[in-house]
């Protein structure tokens, strides 16, 4: 009963933030609970899902459904008993209710015409001109052998000389935790390793390895080189959320810049214009990137 009560309570906070026009009735938008006269439809309690509390929102469909729908009741209970006392004739509710009309409009507007009309060919040339202004970086492929002394190490190097297999010897004798793979680090560009092991593995040439031991903090290396190449572009499936967002953002501040033209913003209070004109300067500087 305590946990039912506290999914209730945690419920009610989100469908308090509710806002927007109800959907008239039809058949794909039944009513799925009574309150007295007032009826709670279909729609009402898909909104009030999607805005539950994420700890909620983790749950099982029919307990977030659950959850949503005892405080949709709640608050058609409290919002029928404010009507009594007549709170949608207050100004500041008036004020309140205004402003989130606005707000749901703006978001309607932005759905339509932001989210909804992003093509992917426009995420495609989008992503085109990001790559282009990429300066590739120089990465490479390399595996190393990691022991505790520098002895080991030129022991190491002494096998390798001798003909033995750089992999194999990585699965016998290294201590680092990729030994299994045969000490394979994949690619990577010098920033991603300490200073010390990327000098060493950037000057050695492809298909050569360390013929003296690499001190680090973490021990002495002996390194293979394998290849060498430009780093190539992150492929568009991998970064294709973060290019549609700058998509996105164009098309926000293209709709905004329209919408300015035809409108007129007086601020009265000197410090605020002042803060609103530089927010403004730095929010067009970066779209222009």
């Amino acid at each position: 009963m305590l946990k039912n009560r506290l999914l209730a309570a945690v419920a009610l906070t989100a469908v308090m933030a509710l806002s927007g026009p109800v959907l008239a009735q039809d058949a794909a938008d039944p009513v799925v609970a009574k309150v007295g006269d007032a009826e709670i439809l279909k729609s009402e309690l898909d909104l009030a899902i999607g805005s539950l509390d994420p700890q909620l929102a983790q749950l099982p469909d029919e307990q977030k459904r659950a959850a949503a729908l005892s405080g949709l009741v709640d608050v058609k209970l409290l919002a029928k008993d404010a009507e009594k006392e007549g709170l949608q004739n207050d100004a500041d509710f008036k004020k309140r209710l205004a402003y989130l009309n606005d707000r749901e409009l703006h978001n309607a507007f932005f759905k339509k015409h932001v989210v909804e009309a992003v093509t992917p060919d426009e995420v495609k040339a989008r992503y085109d001109k990001e790559v282009a202004v990429i300066k590739p970086q120089e990465e490479v492929k390399a595996r190393h052998i990691l022991v505790k002394t520098e002895d080991e190490a030129k022991a190491i190097i002494k096998e390798l000389d001798g003909g033995k297999d750089f992999a194999t010897l990585a699965k016998e004798k290294s201590t680092d935790p990729n030994k299994d793979d045969g000490g394979d680090l994949g690619y990577f560009t010098k920033d991603r390793m300490v200073p010390e092991f990327s000098e060493a593995a950037f000057a050695l040439e492809k298909g050569k390895y360390t013929t003296t031991p690499v001190k680090s903090q973490f021990g002495y290396h002996v390194i293979l080189l394998e290849d060498k190449r430009l780093q190539p572009p992150p492929p568009l499936e991998q970064v294709e959320p973060q290019v549609k967002q700058l998509v996105m953002r164009d098309k926000y501040l293209a709709l905004l810049a329209s919408a300015k033209q035809g409108s007129t913003v007086e601020i009265s209070d000197p410090a605020l214009k002042k803060a609103y004109d530089e927010a403004n300067k730095a929010e067009a500087e970066d779209g222009a990137n």
